[in-house]
């Protein structure tokens, strides 16, 4: 393994940690009611795994609609990981910003609910397909 090799490796790995570490981030956030933080956070955890995934794949951009588009285009689109994640991240990214720059915003608690299930099941899927790759 070369260098470039181990500090990739090193890489994915941190990027997946920050993943499964805003899964708690999110369990404290939901507790306290706190559901537009919550949000935010669900979809940042997503966000890091997309990023190990992109790194592993060599795949490099600081762009989140970049980095969705890549990640439709190459795994979603060509069958290689289950549409319904392309469309979790899609409206994870969506509500993230509702939250995050419109005025009055308010999420309900289902679908915060709903979204940290979907966020967990996204987070496993990426590592699941990282590791087999």
């Amino acid at each position: 393994m070369t260098i470039e090799e181990k500090d990739r490796e090193s890489l994915i790995n941190y990027r997946l940690e920050q993943a499964r570490e805003t899964i708690m981030d999110v369990e404290l956030l939901v507790e306290n009611k706190r559901f537009r933080s919550a949000i935010n956070r669900i979809y940042y955890g997503m966000f890091y795994a997309l990023l190990a995934l992109a790194t592993a794949q060599q795949f490099e951009t600081s762009k989140h609609s970049q980095l969705i588009g890549w990640f439709n285009k190459n795994f979603i689109h060509e069958g290689l990981i289950d549409s319904k994640f392309g469309k979790i991240i899609n409206k994870a990214f969506n509500r993230r910003t509702k939250g995050d720059y419109d005025t009055f915003i308010e999420f309900e608690e289902e679908i915060v609910y709903e979204m940290f299930v979907e966020m967990k099941d996204f987070i496993s899927e990426i590592e699941s397909f990282i590791s087999k790759n």
